[in-house]
């Protein structure tokens, strides 16, 4: 397994959290300049492009020639990488922390954020002069310059109204006008509020950078999922009666009693605060690509699971876990001290001392869970499951062949393929 580095964080003297989140978070940008206690590259050009070639990695290839951007879908063959001629290029990745710890662990410092906003790390590669054109998101960025330099020109804030060029696969603005212009070198962050125009150009080749995206689930998003869930837990033979109708004067109107019990129908259907509450944990916590697998070859049973724990176990019983990197954890709170912990989009109800490792997992990237917490049968179940699915590995265990430590690879060997 690939060593995973662990200086990614930000140095308080350089970066204020609180001051961010109170004076531009979704209020204007912000150019922060090389923040890190110490910057690392966490992925190399050639294993970017070795990730292209992934049937299960969403990828996009832009070409450009003069103002005309051509797009290309992945997987993208190994070869095509060897017929790109001198033109500007772009080799956009969605959701590289899914399958690049170092890239996951990227993640971290920006944790002052709640986790079910965060989305993925889309990581870019461009060639000198190469970019996706001016265009603006509906959620909020940090760009983080990885190699090379890249100049960023942002404009005006926009909305559903503003003129977009005709294209069929790409958003670009019709008009932009920079208002604002920076060249940010390794290291270097930009954050951009939503719907903020901006335009980036790679400044040399070998140009890599890293967007930390948000969830911003629009109105219509939630209306569609949580309606669809409700309408898979009806029953057909819920419906309209009306035992008491007389008969009225014209037999064309629909009363107004008639239209308040149906619109009640609907709507107390959909207004079950808990039930919401854990189906948009399920929700914002499932992973990106649902097709990605973490987990070992061979799933463990209750037993075997058992052996591991006593054989990693320190002198108390206590137990180091690992949360894997690219895994998503929540938790809304329940009546009393219940809560519900949803990680890569399946719940599990906790109680007591089970509860209080679940808040723990969901606020950290190593627990400790102790001989009480480890004897909750809440919590063993959870274990099992989160090690058969790779969310979670064992810290001590870590050294064991994989299909027998619970321990996701988040790093693949692909590298040689670009």
């Amino acid at each position: 397994m690939t060593q995973l580095f662990a200086g990614y964080a930000f140095d308080p003297d350089l970066f204020d959290p609180e001051t961010f989140l109170r004076d531009y978070w979704q209020k204007k940008p912000l150019l922060i300049r090389n923040p890190w206690k110490q910057w690392r590259n966490p992925i190399e050009p050639d294993e970017l492009a070795g990730l292209s070639c992934e049937s299960f990695v969403e990828s996009r290839l832009i070409e450009q020639s003069a103002d005309q951007y051509q797009l290309e879908h992945g997987p993208l063959p190994t070869e095509r990488f060897n017929s790109l001629g001198q033109a500007p290029c772009t080799l956009l990745v969605q959701a590289v922390d899914h399958h690049i710890a170092d890239v996951a662990q990227l993640l971290d410092p920006f944790r002052f954020i709640p986790n079910w906003r965060i989305d993925d790390i889309m990581v870019s590669y461009a060639s000198a002069g190469g970019g996706v054109g001016a265009h603006y998101d509906q959620y909020d960025v940090f760009l983080i310059q990885g190699l090379g330099q890249r100049r960023w020109q942002l404009g005006a804030m926009c909305n559903d109204d503003t003129p977009l060029l005709e294209h069929e696969d790409l958003r670009l603005l019709a008009e932009f006008e920079p208002l604002q212009d920076w060249v940010l070198d390794p290291g270097d962050i930009l954050y951009v509020p939503p719907r903020l125009a901006h335009k980036g150009v790679a400044l040399g080749d070998d140009c890599m950078t890293y967007s930390v995206g948000f969830r911003a689930p629009s109105r219509s998003e939630l209306i569609e999922g949580w309606a669809g869930e409700a309408l898979d837990q009806l029953r057909q033979d819920d419906r309209y009666e009306d035992a008491d109708l007389t008969r009225q004067d014209n037999p064309g109107e629909i009363p107004a009693h008639a239209l308040a019990q149906l619109q009640q129908m609907a709507v107390e259907s959909l207004s079950d605060p808990a039930a919401f509450a854990r189906w948009f944990g399920q929700y914002a916590t499932a992973p990106k690509n649902p097709n990605i697998e973490w987990g070992p070859e061979t799933p463990f049973n209750g037993e075997e699971m058992e052996r591991l724990l006593a054989s990693t176990a320190d002198l108390t019983g206590g137990q180091m876990m690992m949360r894997n990197p690219a895994s998503r954890f929540a938790y809304v709170a329940g009546s009393a001290d219940a809560i519900t912990v949803m990680i890569d989009g399946k719940a599990y109800d906790l109680d007591g001392y089970a509860a209080d490792f679940g808040r723990q997992l969901c606020a950290k990237a190593r627990v400790y869970a102790s001989a009480d917490m480890l004897a909750q049968q809440q919590v063993k179940s959870l274990l099992l499951d989160c090690l058969n699915h790779g969310s979670i590995a064992i810290e001590g265990a870590l050294e064991e062949p994989i299909e027998r430590a619970g321990e996701f690879d988040a790093g693949l060997e692909v590298g040689d393929q670009a």
